[in-house]
């Protein structure tokens, strides 16, 4: 078969940026799914990715066995790939519902695609090098499929996935896929084969497309419902993040990716004891800095206290804090703080903001999500520490969430020791959250203005009477300092390594810890 116009040439290079951008597309929503219903981000991304790169090799093998009626099997195999890639996440969230190997399912899924975009690039070369001598056939081709995918990755990360979600951005890939074979199909109809076979299988995977597209919503929301225990009333997909909110009776709970972030059953045990203690003892808290606590409830505990005349919330993801702000739920849990004309939200990385924030403050709450990814590792660094520690005036102290002692020791242990190397006198101390476990944070002000003794003496001696909180009083406190076996034991610290940048040894830390007896 020979193409020999020019406008035949541009269909084609038109369907090779096309199926770039499409593939590329279909690599991360498969790698959002497994991370979303398997978690652990870097290992499922890493796992996905390199599965489909692996089959998309072998599908550039597997294409030299098509010797003839190429242009047929381009457009089988985009109606093919337009079906698989529409119904990912349909699929995956039905199946969630039903099968607990759903890492199996995931990962044959994105070997299977990786396949068919891997028999894309030859098929379509080998199309066009009628119309192009080979050094420029390669150079365009590939130079139309880079180009597709960067413009994928841009759609997904600023449109697909805050726009249309993991809903209905599989089902724009698919109807892409299929436009591509269609318009092929309609561009060279003097040149196809079997017309009557290529006729009805386009009629099929346009209907096969209209049909996902009409009930994948409610199947998605099935499979969903089916990882939390509680009813979902709210479920948002952010451009960084799952939301999910769930009722069961007159209690709520908050979900980002899969981790519950706060139950209102006991959540005043972990937002009482991450601030009041550092409000209390620091020298005055005029000026107060938040990192992370976009659900406005840190922020709560803060207004408790008088004299409190700024506070800048710094939180990554505008969905949360908008969510704080708006979502009635939220609103009564956080006593509408987040509307408080003393708060200033700021929506920006916690790390870029510090860095460029030229603002003293005397206080710090680092109210982040686990260091269970490599992404967030910047934020627990010893570097990290040192530029807090610069932003805070004389007298002042920070604090910060610190994971589970008890489910995460090592973890635990490198937090502190990590906030120890970069110049702090800190104070380790825990509370029991009966739906989250054993909890951790870190109190710390800067080395040489105070100790850990003396923290520790004024922790346990801190003014509570009069403090309108539910659980935190002065037996709740003292019993916080005390760790039994296990934790402290100066052999256990000496096995631990200070987190940074240039080595980030948290997340081996974290992902070692016993998180199969908490699940």
């Amino acid at each position: 078969m020979r193409i020999g116009s020019i406008s035949a040439g541009l269909v084609l290079k038109t369907a090779i940026f096309v199926t770039g951008l499409a593939g590329i597309v279909a690599e991360f929503v498969l790698s959002t799914l497994a991370t979303y219903l398997l978690g652990d981000a870097v290992f499922q991304w890493t796992v996905v990715m390199s599965l489909m790169l692996f089959a998309m090799g072998l599908g550039s093998r597997l294409s030299k066995i098509f010797t003839v009626r190429l242009l047929e099997c381009f457009v089988a195999v985009e109606f093919l790939l337009s079906l698989l890639c529409a119904s990912s996440s349909m699929v995956s969230y039905g199946m969630a519902a039903f099968t607990q190997y759903l890492n199996l399912f995931i990962y044959g899924m994105a070997i299977s695609i990786g396949l068919l975009i891997g028999l894309e690039i030859p098929l379509v070369t080998r199309l066009n090098q009628s119309y192009e001598e080979l050094r420029t056939n390669i150079a365009n081709v590939m130079e139309k499929d880079y180009y597709g995918s960067l413009l994928g990755g841009l759609l997904f990360a600023f449109f697909a996935l805050p726009k249309l979600g993991l809903t209905y951005t599989p089902i724009a890939l698919g109807s892409l896929n299929f436009l591509v074979a269609f318009s092929l199909l309609i561009s060279f109809r003097g040149l196809v084969g079997l017309k009557k076979t290529m006729l009805a299988a386009s009629c099929l995977t346009g209907l096969g497309l209209i049909g996902l597209a009409l009930f994948a919503k409610p199947v998605i929301m099935y499979g969903e419902q089916h990882q939390y225990r509680d009813k979902i009333i709210y479920s948002e997909q952010s451009a960084y993040q799952k939301i999910v909110m769930t009722r069961w009776q007159s209690h709520y709970w908050l979900f980002i990716n899969g981790q519950e972030q706060f139950s209102t059953v006991d959540e005043e045990r972990y937002h009482e004891p991450l601030v009041h203690p550092v409000m209390l003892l620091s020298a005055q808290h005029k000026r107060v800095l938040i990192l992370g606590g976009g659900d406005g409830l840190a922020l709560r505990e803060i207004f408790k206290h008088p004299g409190v005349e700024k506070v800048v919330l710094v939180d990554l993801d505008p969905a949360m804090t908008r969510l704080a702000k708006k979502h009635p739920v939220l609103v009564e849990l956080n006593r509408a703080s987040m509307r408080d004309k003393r708060v200033v939200v700021v929506n920006r990385d916690a790390r870029k903001f510090v860095e460029q924030s030229k603002e003293l403050y005397d206080l710090v709450i680092i109210d982040l999500p686990d260091p269970d990814s490599v992404d967030l590792m910047h934020l627990y660094s010893r570097g990290f520490y040192r530029q807090l520690l610069a932003h805070l005036n004389p007298g002042g102290l920070m604090v910060t969430q610190a994971g589970s002692p008890y489910f995460a020791p090592q973890a635990f242990r490198c937090i502190l020791k990590t906030i120890r190397a970069a110049g702090y006198a800190a104070l380790p101390y825990h509370n029991q959250v009966p739906t989250m476990g054993e909890w951790g944070w870190v109190l710390a002000g800067r080395k040489g203005e105070t100790s850990p003794a003396e923290l520790g003496w004024r922790f346990a001696k801190m003014p509570l009477n009069g403090l309108a909180t539910r659980f935190l009083n002065q037996d709740a406190a003292r019993a916080m300092l005390l760790f039994g076996k296990g934790i402290w034991e100066p052999e256990r610290m000496e096995a631990v390594e200070v987190n940074t940048e240039q080595k980030p040894v948290l997340t081996g830390y974290y992902r070692q810890g016993r998180w199969d007896v908490y699940k």
